[in-house]
């Protein structure tokens, strides 16, 4: 397995929180930005928040700053996203890829991806 593994999605009530996790298999994870995208259904895949390799600095979509937070484990060659206030907006299908170019906007994927995990917030 060379592709990221992401989990923890849900179904969730609006304002209610859930933390998903990616569980990535690069040997060189620790040299590498990584990122969580999303892609509601009939939309594009569009870009969350990303972390760069030494853990420094942080990029948030304009729509989840404030009420998302990335972090990384190194260690344990795993991603977080603790996503708090969910809108029924944030449903969608959320991905983690583990090399990403954070000097451009949108953020962008260029390494592996996962297959996704359901998010589903009920109003």
């Amino acid at each position: 397995q060379v592709q990221p593994v992401e989990s923890g999605g849900r179904l969730v009530q609006a304002g209610g929180s859930l933390r998903l996790s990616c569980a990535a298999f690069g040997r060189t994870f620790s040299d590498h930005n990584v990122a969580w995208f999303r892609q509601a259904p009939g939309q594009e895949r569009e870009f969350v928040a990303a972390i760069t390799w030494n853990l420094r600095g942080t990029f948030y979509a304009d729509s989840v700053k404030g009420r998302f937070t990335i972090s990384r484990d190194n260690a344990k060659k795993t991603v977080y996203l603790q996503m708090n206030s969910l809108k029924p907006e944030d449903t969608a299908v959320y991905y983690c890829n583990d090399d990403v170019v954070v000097s451009t906007t949108p953020v962008r994927g260029v390494g592996f991806w996962g297959q996704g995990t359901q998010v589903i917030v009920s109003s």
